[in-house]
């Protein structure tokens, strides 16, 4: 079964995407679905180095729902600086050292970093195992690679490692 679906999670993910955006469940679109989901986790089992190891499913759902409305959160703030009378927002590029090492873990970081307006994940040095971060809007620093630490990276740790 695991040379048939490498990557079962994957192929689910596929196949209820393309349900939704086909909107039908019928019998042909279910069987093309399924064809192109498990050709595409053989397909991404050639270029995925390790497996999908989620360690606690319900945190899942805790960091989209989360990670969900601090985009919003930020939306809001990003639109305030640009639309105040202030000048010039004081933006920085900020340095964190992190504890993730999972590979997934890390992309998922990346994209809620890069997601959320008013910062983007610019470079990971694997080797010193830190990110630099560009932020539009820093007040403090260290109070906001804190956040990240807390917020985000402590439920990818639990998730993943």
């Amino acid at each position: 079964m695991k040379r048939l679906l490498p990557h079962p999670i994957l192929t689910g993910v596929l196949l209820a995407f393309w349900l939704i955006l086909h909107q039908s469940a019928g019998l042909g679109h279910i069987l093309l679905g399924t064809f192109i989901a498990v050709t595409a986790s053989l397909a991404a089992d050639l270029v995925i180095p390790e497996p999908l190891v989620v360690r606690r499913p319900l945190k899942v759902l805790q960091l989209i729902v989360l990670a969900g409305l601090d985009i919003i959160r930020s939306n809001i703030a990003v639109m305030l600086i640009l639309f105040s009378p202030r000048p010039n927002p004081t933006a920085e590029f900020v340095e964190m050292k992190l504890e993730l090492t999972n590979t997934f873990g890390l992309a998922i970081l990346a994209c809620i970093i890069t997601a959320t307006p008013g910062s983007a994940w610019l470079e990971h040095d694997r080797e010193r195992s830190t990110v630099l971060i560009h932020v539009f809007d820093v007040i403090d620093a260290d109070e906001w690679v804190e956040t990240i630490r807390q917020r985000y990276e402590t439920l990818l740790l639990e998730i993943f490692q």
